[in-house]
């Protein structure tokens, strides 16, 4: 029997996987392992360097098929980092006038988490794989070289299976602590293909952008992700539900902002109109294209949104609110930049963004150097 399936144990104390939305300032995690991150771990242990990655190994391991198993989602956590403490930056006050400092950062993680990665493909490659994250040349770890793994990565053998679903189905759930206890179910994140039956993937398939182009400098192209769902059995044992639980009706899909929308933009001038096109903040001018508005709710958002679910913002403005929503992980209903309550913690990040200016912004400014 040749193996086309290679296991993967991805647990820790910690672990994050870049997502789309993550930004330097702001390093966000995705709820799962990405195929970025688990192609990242398969050129680390084959000795592949980034700028190498490029030629010859991520178009081979990017047509493996990638399936994930949350045993245990994790917590979301938060962590303050500083980059470059003798990096020079310029001072918003005088463009011409630098100073020695370090780049305050917030990165968040996933704590005490647990996933099964499962990868497909051609049976030589498998066995390829296999013998490097044996043996791998470069440490391995989950996501960032904070994150260790707490388990062994090749904790369970590969093996042959016809799809990714009964892969996921063919390794048991295993507790951690005595006191745990088995879910009822797990979920899954399953690469979408098309089939003779169904050439346009489902209206409920994920867009995740985290297949690699290249490392350095990062670009990805998307890929279609579904969720499937597998039964966990007393004993741990996982299965495939013959028939759907009747608590598996997916949640109405999230409201979205459209920026697009012809209601919108509508709204968005009426918005602008009504606070005289100044900022409800620092009642700063604001006009012509870079003219923003920041959803206080999204609950009507997509274009059905009121005049008092918009406020008219400056960048600079916009920009820290964001940030703190973020940080803060808010729901459907966001910041009223109005309220007392928010005053000193807007002024706050405004703060930190003049003085801690994008990572961006400096390269188009600085020397290599300087930045690295």
């Amino acid at each position: 029997m040749s193996a086309n399936t290679l296991f993967l144990r991805l647990e820790g104390p910690l672990q994050a996987w870049g997502a789309q939305e993550s930004k330097f300032v702001v390093r966000r995690t995705a709820e799962a392992p990405t195929k970025s991150g688990a192609l990242g771990m398969l050129c680390a242990a084959l000795g592949v360097s980034r700028p190498e990655a490029a030629e010859e190994w991520l178009p081979k391991l990017g047509a493996l098929r990638m399936g994930v198993r949350v045993d245990m989602p994790g917590v979301r956590w938060w962590d303050y980092h500083t980059v470059g403490a003798g990096m020079q930056m310029r001072i918003a006050e005088d463009a011409a006038e630098t100073k020695s400092g370090a780049m305050l950062t917030r990165r968040e993680y996933l704590c005490d988490a647990s996933f099964l990665v499962a990868l497909q493909g051609e049976p030589a490659l498998i066995a390829e794989l296999e013998v490097a994250m044996k043996a791998p040349q470069w440490t391995l770890y989950l996501g960032r070289k904070s994150c260790p793994p707490s388990r062994p990565l090749l904790e369970h053998f590969p093996g042959e299976f016809p799809n990714l679903l009964s892969a996921l189905a063919s390794v048991p759930w295993r507790k951690r602590l005595k006191e745990d206890t088995p879910p009822q179910a797990v979920d899954c994140l399953l690469d979408w293909e098309p089939t003779p039956d169904q050439a346009e993937a489902p209206d409920d398939a994920l867009v995740w952008y985290d297949v690699p182009l290249t490392f350095e400098p990062p670009s990805h192209r998307p890929r279609f992700v579904i969720r499937k769902e597998l039964r966990v059995g007393a004993n741990g044992e996982v299965g495939i539900a013959e028939k759907p639980a009747q608590n598996l009706t997916p949640p109405p899909l999230r409201p979205r902002a459209d920026y697009g929308n012809t209601e919108y933009k509508k709204r968005r001038l009426e918005r602008l109109d009504l606070d005289h096109h100044l900022c409800v903040f620092c009642k700063a001018p604001i006009g012509g294209r870079g003219a923003t508005v920041q959803h206080v709710t999204y609950r009507r958002a997509g274009g059905n949104e009121t005049l008092d679910d918009l406020r008219s913002l400056c960048r600079l403005c916009h920009d820290a609110v964001t940030m703190i929503e973020y940080g803060l992980s808010m729901g459907l209903d966001r910041i009223k930049p109005e309220e007392p309550r928010w005053r000193e913690t807007i002024i706050e990040k405004r703060t930190e963004i003049i003085k801690f200016r994008s990572l961006e912004t400096r390269r188009r400014k600085l020397a290599v150097e300087e930045v690295e």
